[in-house]
């Protein structure tokens, strides 16, 4: 496994000293230090590191803060501020940068190591959640087919088709849509945004817990129906009776 690559952004030369020296202790590689937010952001640039360790005070016209925000808005790299102090307004602007951690000096070894340890840690599980959130959008936007949905569970999304969905149920914060083919799938999600993703005219809302596909409706009296799943038997909300009776063909 390569080493974790680190910049030192500090501008007390014997604090950074120590600083690199207990780094390279612990096992990780430092690239490089720097002691103004220019040189901080050459190094940067050249080595991509893994982490910048960054003091929020360092001296010049361009504070760590500075540094923090070119970073974000120009690399994933996570960022853990080095400081000593620092009042509300300092500490207020710093944390708008989104840092992954704060180390307060003086600190020891293992606080360089915990901090950095779950600044990557968080770090890589955010990352991979922006992957999902992409694959998902990339998924939706090149679909062809209306009829066609992915719904993630167990860290994988499922393609599934409309027609196999029977109906969809209201759990608390949670919504259980129940297929002919795949079993259940719960995901964390509102029946009004389930209700609004789902085609107009193939599915309905029949109650504030229950989405039916109206194909699987097979018997109807004036407060239940019934579905071509299991038999089963689904409530009809007051509120929802007057256009699902608008929405299938009577004799």
């Amino acid at each position: 496994m390569s080493k974790i690559n680190v910049v030192v952004v500090e501008d007390e030369s014997i604090v950074s000293k120590d600083i690199q020296n207990s780094l390279k202790k612990i096992g990780y590689n430092v690239v490089g230090a720097a002691a103004t937010a220019d040189s901080a952001i050459a190094l940067i640039e050249e080595f991509k590191p893994d982490v910048v360790l960054l003091d929020i005070m360092i001296k010049g016209e361009k504070s760590g803060i500075d540094v923090a925000e070119y970073i974000r808005e120009n690399h994933s790299i996570p960022v853990i501020f080095l400081t000593a102090y620092a009042d509300n307004a300092t500490f207020n602007k710093a944390k708008n940068t989104e840092p992954y951690g704060y180390i307060i000096k003086p600190f020891k070894e293992i606080d360089l190591q915990t901090s950095i340890e779950l600044a990557l840690f968080k770090h890589e599980k955010n990352t991979n959640v922006i992957k999902e959130r992409d694959m998902l959008s990339r998924l939706i936007e090149s679909k062809q087919d209306s009829n066609i949905f992915f719904i993630k569970a167990n860290s994988s999304l499922h393609k599934v088709y409309s027609k196999n969905i029977m109906y969809v149920e209201a759990l608390k914060d949670y919504v259980t849509i129940h297929t002919s083919t795949q079993g259940r799938f719960t995901i964390h999600n509102t029946m009004k945004e389930v209700n609004n993703k789902l085609s107009t005219g193939e599915f309905i809302r029949i109650h504030r817990s229950f989405i039916v596909r109206l194909e699987n409706v097979i018997a109807v009296d004036y407060f239940n129906l019934t579905l071509d799943f299991e038999n089963k038997v689904l409530p009809i909300g007051a509120s929802y009776r007057d256009k699902f009776y608008e929405s299938i063909k009577q004799l």
